[in-house]
């Protein structure tokens, strides 16, 4: 089993719809596949990392997705955005969501949508490269 963990390599993203501006679709749209799109990777990156019990890979997982660490992450990447990545993130901060969950304020879910919202646009507009570095920077900062 170590030896396949060595060797485990994280599947492609599967292959993305044609769109000419994924900024013209509404923010909470971004960010509900932003969001699938990190599960995803955190998911593959847990893997990597040699967690392989489902209970282990739950409470793992729950580090990187909850809102206050997509918040922290957002925050982190901030200065490193580009003027289009910014204005998702700004519109996804701004998107009229439902009340925020148990553990985490307005301001913080905000932040989190707005993150996810920045992962949907960069896995909708085909920036694959500079997808794989925002999740890069999240993922390091996130496991300090």
């Amino acid at each position: 089993m170590e030896a396949e963990m060595n060797t485990f390599r994280p599947m492609p993203l599967p292959s993305r719809p044609e769109l000419k501006n994924p900024l013209l679709l509404p923010p909470l749209t971004l960010a509900y596949v932003g969001d699938g799109v990190y599960e995803l990777f955190v998911r593959q990156r847990l893997l990597t990392l040699g967690h392989v019990r489902v209970n282990d890979l739950h409470r793992s997982a729950v580090r990187y997705v909850r809102a206050n660490a997509q918040a922290r992450a957002l925050a982190a990447l901030g200065p490193s955005l580009t003027e289009a990545e910014q204005d998702a993130a700004r519109r996804g901060r701004n998107a009229k969501s439902h009340a925020a969950p148990k553990g985490s304020d307005a301001a913080e879910y905000a932040a989190a949508t707005a993150f996810e919202t920045l992962v949907g646009f960069l896995y909708l507009s085909g920036q694959a490269e500079r997808l794989a570095e925002v999740l890069a920077v999240t993922a390091a900062y996130l496991e300090q």
